[in-house]
């Protein structure tokens, strides 16, 4: 294996630094980092336009379950009736509140759809002046450590008069290409046989093609819930499958018509039939699949000693570092179940001091060591691999242990309480939780603390 070089000394340094997926929330977080350190900024991003999977569009791939590898790769998950599930005041950069504009055309609600986040980023990216760090277009193909320990990256670029393929050189990479494009199937007995139609919830956009029809969700996740009551509205019937629920809670959903829960589904039938853990089943026209993601770096070359096993991106430290090629290569984003904006802002605020050598990082040694403690924690704790990356409630310590290292401030305490509330109302309202809450007071404290930024 080719090394790395050392770590940058303990005085600044100005860096040639490449964003993998600079369009997106962590890319364009990255991008802004990057450039207030001192560094220079190359972003690439494969689309025309900023926002990553915000950009809703009506195309969806050729393959409903996006696993055939020449379909069209569509890079949005959004479908079209989504709202956010958090609130805007804790969505927003800590620095770049996410406060309604209150201009023409712009969502004002406090659960905005997907549009005003969309906005909100291209607001971000405009007020910042990251659009001249931005190379559209640019999709990238390779990047390679090489010998004389910099980082080869290889991009195509779609242009007017062609496409242009390039390797540049770069002291750094940081890698934000997000974790929503490669989708997770479940794996259910007969499924090969079964004669219905199957789909991945990333190709969903409308309710209307499953209009009179009899359709089973695999999931229990944010995105299972919402399109499960968009279906519902046009719908024969919506049956939804789910491993982490109570045996009391399956049945018919209390204020439901047409929608049951159900235990996981345990084998399909020839016939049509779908048959749950419990035993029941329904004949079924379409299963949908909620069930997640993977994390997906093609452009990685083997040199790059990075794995996914069993969605589990390792080793890294603090979901960021290979230990090996810190600080040289490192991610943005990848935890999961957490306030996006905060996490990833902190991130690249820490990448960025690393590389610059104003932060320094633990050795080599411990930096593994911290690992191998992590993988065992969880192991103990017989937490599967797939949720090595999914902090919840611990986004807040972790968030804290980033801010100290990057001498900002601990996690606001209205964003807590506020974070804590929200999925309170979600599990008590959890048809009306973004138009109806109890939580005005901790508005008021957010409100008074962005004063001191949309004052500037």
């Amino acid at each position: 294996m080719l090394s790395p070089r050392p770590p940058p000394p303990l005085h600044l340094s100005s860096l040639r630094v490449a964003v993998i997926g600079g369009g997106g929330a962590a890319g364009l977080s990255a991008a802004r980092e990057l450039r207030r350190e001192g560094h220079k900024v190359v972003a690439y991003e494969h689309g025309e336009r900023v926002g990553g999977t915000w950009l809703y569009t009506d195309e969806v791939e050729s393959d409903p379950v996006s696993v055939e590898p020449r379909r069209n790769v569509v890079h949005s998950s959004i479908y079209r009736s989504l709202r956010t599930n958090l609130p805007r005041e804790v969505m927003g950069f800590r620095d770049y509140p996410f406060v309604a504009s209150g201009r023409p055309g712009r969502d004002s609600r406090r659960f905005p759809g997907h549009e005003e986040v969309l906005r909100y980023l291209e607001d971000f990216a405009r007020d910042f002046k990251l659009y001249e760090l931005i190379r559209f277009q640019s999709e990238v193909s390779l990047v390679r450590l090489d010998e004389d320990g910099m980082w080869t990256v290889r991009s195509r670029t779609n242009a007017a008069d062609g496409e242009t393929v390039v390797d540049e050189k770069y002291d750094a990479v940081v890698v934000c290409n997000g974790h929503y494009t490669e989708p997770r199937l479940a794996e259910i007995p007969g499924i090969k046989e079964w004669p219905g139609s199957e789909i991945h919830s990333h190709n969903y956009r409308v309710p209307e093609p499953y209009r009179d029809q009899i359709v089973v969700i695999i999931g229990s996740s944010a995105s299972a819930v919402d399109i499960s009551r968009d279906i519902a509205s046009v719908a024969n019937e919506v049956h939804i499958a789910a491993r982490s629920t109570l045996e009391s809670s399956h049945g018919k959903l209390p204020g439901h018509g047409n929608m049951w829960l159900h235990p996981m589904i345990s084998s399909t039938r020839r016939d049509g039939t779908v048959v749950f853990g419990d035993g029941t089943s329904v004949k079924a026209d379409v299963i949908m699949y909620c069930t997640g993601y993977k994390y997906h770096f093609p452009f990685l070359k083997a040199n790059v000693v990075i794995t996914v096993d069993d969605n589990r991106v390792g080793p890294l430290y603090e979901h960021v570092f290979p230990p090996v090629l810190a600080p040289w290569l490192s991610f943005v984003g990848l935890p999961w179940k957490v306030i996006p904006c905060p996490l990833i802002e902190l991130q690249s605020k820490w990448i960025a001091g690393a590389l610059s050598g104003r932060i320094a990082l633990p050795s080599q040694e411990n930096m593994i060591k911290s690992v191998e403690a992590l993988y065992s924690t969880l192991e103990a704790a017989k937490v599967p691999k797939r949720y090595t990356h999914n902090l919840g409630d611990r986004q807040f310590e972790y968030n804290d242990r980033l801010a100290a290292e990057c001498t900002c401030a601990p996690s606001e305490e209205w964003r807590k309480v506020m974070y804590s509330s929200t999925s309170m109302n979600r599990k008590v309202r959890p048809d009306a939780y973004r138009d109806e809450w109890e939580d005005d007071h901790m508005m008021l404290k957010a409100q008074e603390d962005f004063a001191k930024y949309l004052s500037c």
